[in-house]
């Protein structure tokens, strides 16, 4: 069996995007996960054959981090010889994809979900986006997203189109129809547990709370409302303070503002909400956005490459400039009191990512790829 090695910062990406790509794969090929994990066995927990490595990339640059990350994968690699090596994340693909072209691993293979510097100014930018320039040179192959990721991408100058591909209509996993759908008895015993009516009105935001995520914009927009015509809820983890920011400017509605750490099933929240929000000033896609989608509920998000993919503005959903608080707060507000077109967008939203982001085709075409690619 030809060994391949997928590389990333977390396992909580593993397990959000790549569990059935893992389970597929391994049918196949020798599968190895090198991830920032304490928990080595949680692939076998999901019933994927595949080993993991342990090893603690840090997302941030960190240099000496980073220099012993890339000598122990050096060492890795050199040591097991893989035929592939696949990262996700940029800073895994730094590392995984400088190490395997150093080791000359014959299949390299990064996927780009996002770029951290679209949002920056200066040398910073200019620094990470030749970091992004650096990945793509060293591959033989890259994945990415969406198509209007792959589009900027190739504008920016950072990739070549003929050593490009999107699967399908985009994504990294597609979306889980038998997992993300609608579900009454969840929404409600969720509903019950946050306090909130049944026919009261929910937003809901999913996803690490960052200010790139568009946040504290969210924050602004709800504020301005008003009283007591909504709730919101933010799901995942706070990755920078962002919660008491947000606690500051929703003071005055702070009854109707709710929390949630860290999930593994967004599905059942997303299936106790109305509306999805995704204000970002940057997305590779926008997995969440699919996800809703499936679950029956439209979204409301910044019309930003990546999320005009996975959003069919006035169809699945409604898009804004990002940024503009207003433009939310009139998104939102056409979302309380036109509950026919709310549902309108929830139904046709469902019935897109049925028919053109189901995770089957991706993992089809990964495999389909690797079929293809290895020798």
């Amino acid at each position: 069996m030809k060994k391949i090695c997928f590389v990333l910062t977390s396992d909580f990406v593993v397990k959000a995007f790549l569990i059935n790509h893992l389970r597929a794969l391994s049918e196949t090929y020798d599968v190895t996960v090198i991830v920032n994990t304490n928990n080595p066995l949680f692939l076998e927990e999901h019933g994927v054959r595949a080993r993991v490595i342990s090893l603690a990339i840090a997302r941030d640059i960190s240099w000496f981090s980073d220099i012993f990350s890339l000598i122990t994968l050096i060492n890795i690699f050199r040591q097991e010889r893989f035929f592939s090596v696949h990262s996700i994340t940029p800073k895994a693909g730094l590392l995984a994809i400088l190490a395997a072209w150093i080791v000359r691993v014959p299949l390299r293979i990064h996927t780009f979900t996002g770029q951290v510097w679209v949002t920056k100014i200066g040398i910073k930018r200019f620094l990470l986006k030749q970091f992004d320039c650096l990945i793509a040179k060293l591959t033989t192959f890259n994945i990415v997203d969406s198509p209007s990721q792959r589009k900027f991408l190739v504008e920016e100058k950072v990739l070549r189109r003929s050593k490009s591909i999107v699967f399908a209509n985009g994504s990294i996993s597609g979306v889980d129809i038998a997992r993300f759908k609608p579900n009454q008895s969840k929404r409600e015993k969720l509903r019950q547990q946050l306090n909130i009516d049944s026919d009261e009105l929910l937003f809901l935001f999913v996803g690490r709370l960052t200010k790139d995520k568009g946040v504290l914009d969210l924050a602004h927009a709800f504020s301005s409302m008003p009283l007591g015509i909504a709730h919101l809820l933010f799901v995942g983890p706070d990755e920078g303070d962002m919660q008491i920011e947000i606690e500051h400017i929703t003071e005055s509605c702070s009854k109707y503002v709710h929390f949630v750490g860290h999930t593994d099933t967004p599905e059942f929240f997303m299936s106790a909400a109305d509306v999805l929000l995704l204000p970002s000033y940057r997305e590779g896609f926008g997995s969440v956005v699919i996800e809703a989608a499936a679950v029956g509920i439209p979204t409301i998000g910044s019309r930003i490459y990546g999320i005009s993919d996975a959003v069919n503005d006035g169809e699945s959903g409604l898009l804004h400039e990002p940024h503009d608080v207003i433009a939310i707060k009139n998104c939102m507000e056409s979302l309380i009191t036109n509950r026919t077109l709310r549902l309108s967008l929830g139904e046709k939203a469902r019935a897109r990512a049925v028919r053109a982001f189901d995770s089957k085709v991706i993992t089809q075409e990964l495999v389909s790829f690797y079929r293809k690619n290895i020798y």
